[in-house]
């Protein structure tokens, strides 16, 4: 029995394998150039979000360490 022989792989390559076949035969083909700029500002924007959260949580951590409870 072959996994790849299931009906959801097999509706979901024959759809990927369109959407491919299209994008490739696009005529203007900006649109691939956009996705990938989207991509990379994403990443950027996440990489300074967790950098934020990062500095903010050891701020934090500091302060709660700081803090004398009496014990």
């Amino acid at each position: 029995m072959n996994p790849l022989d299931d009906p959801m792989i097999v509706y979901l390559r024959a759809f990927v394998g369109a959407r491919i076949h299209r994008l490739r035969n696009e005529p203007d083909r900006s649109r691939g150039a956009s996705a990938i700029e989207w991509a990379i500002i994403t990443a950027v924007l996440a990489l300074i979000a967790v950098t934020i959260g990062k500095i903010i949580m050891d701020k934090i951590k500091a302060k709660a360490d700081s803090i004398n409870t009496g014990t």
